[in-house]
């Protein structure tokens, strides 16, 4: 079953890119999240949505807010991905697609490519915003629209 909006994210741990363990808790509860699936590193649209996120990393900075993104890859090809762009933020491994079945994230093209899903998460861990897009340019502008309509209210 899919998280939904409203609904409170669960508690999780994951191998981040600097190879330790990230609680979830460190970070949902406390900050709004900007939490990002995508397919996988090193391919075009996702090279392209995480440089768009570096880009802009200080915008969600700005507002309090945190952006990591979650593939199934694993720590050494994390570990490339982030030094050769320059990411400014966490990635996830999910090589054990855990996080994926946690959110309920789908897959695409038939069930052959891991999808691609945006969750926005207000300081209270609860989920405000989804955008489910293969199309990575979009991912950014909704999620930062969505978050600054969040902190407006």
């Amino acid at each position: 079953m899919a998280l939904e909006i409203r609904d409170q994210v669960p508690q999780f741990i994951a191998t981040d890119s600097n190879g330790a363990p990230f609680d979830s808790t460190t970070v949902i509860g406390k900050k709004p999240l900007v939490l990002y699936f995508y397919p996988k590193d090193n391919t075009p649209g996702c090279t392209a949505q995480a440089c768009s996120f570096r880009d802009q990393y200080q915008d969600f900075s700005d507002l309090g807010a945190e952006v990591i993104g979650v593939s199934g890859d694993g720590l050494v090809s994390h570990q490339k991905f982030t030094k050769q762009y320059k990411l400014p933020f966490l990635l996830l491994s999910d090589s054990n697609k855990k996080l994926r079945k946690l959110f309920g994230v789908p897959t695409s093209l038939f069930g052959m490519l891991p999808g691609r899903v945006t969750y926005v998460i207000d300081r209270k861990g609860k989920i405000q915003y989804v955008f489910n897009s293969m199309l990575a340019g979009q991912h950014l502008p909704k999620a930062l629209a969505a978050l600054k309509k969040i902190l407006a209210q």
